[in-house]
């Protein structure tokens, strides 16, 4: 990672590491914040942060690269989202969701509302509850879409009149009533 910045910053690099004490310094700050995240990740994060930014990164910038972006946990970006939510049929829980997490900021939306409001309106409210999920997402949960009740396998004939008058006197005989 280092070697990389030198190359690509040349002089933010040496005017930041400006001796080898301080690059020795730094280089153990660096691995003290990074050590928990695994080195291919760290190496895919430096060469994003070469293709993103002009400036030399910081801890806290590699940090942020390292977080894997919507495209790679299959999150499509807010303003598709907001579509595909507003244009799924009912029943939505049955609807086949680009991801779940678009199944979750619209119900957290309201369903009603979202379809019932102009989209300058809808959509702030639908991002809103989007980006705090995708960010849950980020952060390692997981949404699962609520379950469907299954038809009962046996359906159950109402009873007779004489069968409803022997279970209420039953039930009497039993609380005493």
């Amino acid at each position: 990672m280092f070697a990389e910045f030198e190359l690509v910053y040349h002089n933010q690099y040496n005017k930041a590491f400006s001796n080898p004490e301080k690059l020795s310094y730094a280089k153990k700050l660096w691995f003290s914040n990074l050590r928990h995240i695994q080195p291919d990740r760290i190496v895919a994060a430096t060469h994003r942060a070469i293709r993103e930014s002009e400036f030399l990164p910081t801890i806290k910038g590699i940090l942020k690269y390292c977080e894997p972006n919507n495209n790679e946990l299959g999150l499509p970006d807010s303003h598709s989202a907001y579509l595909e939510a507003c244009r799924a049929p009912q029943p939505k829980a049955e609807y086949h969701w680009s991801h779940q997490a678009v199944y979750h900021a619209g119900r957290a939306s309201d369903w009603f509302y979202l379809a019932g409001t102009v989209e300058h309106s809808a959509y702030p409210v639908f991002r809103r509850h989007y980006e705090g999920i995708c960010e849950r997402v980020k952060n390692g949960e997981t949404f699962v879409m609520p379950s469907q009740k299954a038809i009962p396998e046996t359906i159950s004939k109402p009873l007779s009149p004489d069968e409803q008058r022997q279970r209420m006197q039953k039930m009497r005989d039993e609380l005493d009533i």
